[in-house]
């Protein structure tokens, strides 16, 4: 028997994240495998905003929390997966996986060659392709263009930025802290950041976008952030809607402004999207991501945290605006 450790969803998400939605708990896993089967250890496991949705993430109260890891081959009789072998799976947060269908359960995956494992989950994983097909998709940007991101240091918003830049845009940014900002500009090569905590949109939009001329805005926050943006933007200006951490923990629906009149007269193209979409054609954002990060195009950071008795610490951290770039947890 493998003894396996599982986060589960104790209490269903309403208001902020607490500790009390998660119970970790214990589970045995026969070793006693039949053909094509193999049981795999994690190695590095990912959270990200949209676990918050609750059911709508595949989040039942009483199942594990569900989301990808990185994992480790320690048992097998698969031929094609023998013991060693490192694996990336939907597996959700547990320490031990049993895979009966590794057609199923196990993802593809790009060569990394001499790159982090990690990355896997990152750049080069479903944030990676979140920033490049919604981004390049929907936004279709064009050199010259002025693009805006919102909670761009975050997994998504950091390589969305990057994208722009390699596509000749000017970018601005939005984030957290100072340190956010420091990082975006020095290191990213962002030509705006501004803290949103301490600063006013419109001014801030004013002065790097003057004259309503945005042309591409990638969302990843809603909210009335996303509202005052709105009013920012060219004729036929086009916006990506990736996320809405901001209402994730609301209680009861936003009040404000509605947006409308300035989407019909601006002729705004304004489209939601859920990267899975483009599963099919995945390789195509894997190979250019691989392409740029060993070029130093894309540069790339993670916010670790050792222990997946931490995960639920980790996932909090989110919604506090506590991560720089990607959160991996290291088991």
């Amino acid at each position: 028997m493998v003894l396996c450790k599982k986060w589960v969803l104790a209490k269903a998400f309403h208001g902020k994240v607490t500790a009390e939605n998660f119970r970790l708990e214990e589970e045995d896993i026969s070793d006693k495998l039949k053909d094509g089967e193999l049981i795999a250890e994690a190695v590095y496991l990912t959270v990200d905003p949209y676990m918050r949705i609750g059911i709508e993430a595949g989040n039942v109260v009483g199942n594990a929390m569900g989301g990808e890891q990185i994992a480790k081959v320690i048992v097998s009789k698969n031929k094609q997966y023998p013991v060693g072998s490192i694996v990336r799976m939907r597996a959700g947060w547990r320490t031990h996986t049993l895979v009966t269908d590794a057609e199923k359960q196990i993802q593809r995956s790009a060569e990394m060659g001499d790159l982090p494992l990690s990355l896997m989950l990152g750049a080069m994983g479903m944030p990676g392709m979140t920033a490049y097909f919604g981004f390049l998709k929907i936004c279709e940007p064009k050199e010259g263009e002025t693009v805006v991101v919102s909670g761009a240091a975050g997994a998504v918003g950091s390589l969305v930025g990057q994208i722009a830049k390699l596509k000749g845009c000017k970018v601005i940014g939005f984030a957290g802290t100072d340190e956010k900002c420091d990082w975006l500009k020095k290191d990213l090569g962002f030509d705006f950041a501004y803290n949103y905590k301490k600063v006013d949109v419109d001014t801030a939009l004013k002065e790097a976008a003057p004259n309503a001329s945005v042309d591409c805005y990638f969302d990843n926050v809603g909210g009335m952030f996303t509202v005052k943006v709105l009013n920012h933007m060219k004729l036929f200006g086009r916006v990506s809607i990736c996320g809405s951490i901001s209402n994730y923990n609301d209680t009861s629906l936003p009040t404000g402004p509605l947006p409308f009149f300035n989407i019909l007269k601006s002729q705004l193209k304004i489209e939601g999207f859920i990267v899975m979409r483009w599963y099919a054609i995945w390789e195509e954002g894997e190979k250019a991501m691989l392409q740029w990060i060993k070029e130093g195009k894309i540069k790339h950071r993670e916010q670790v945290t050792n222990g997946f008795d931490k995960m639920p610490e980790a996932f909090m951290g989110l919604f506090e605006g506590s991560n720089i770039g990607k959160a991996i947890i290291k088991v």
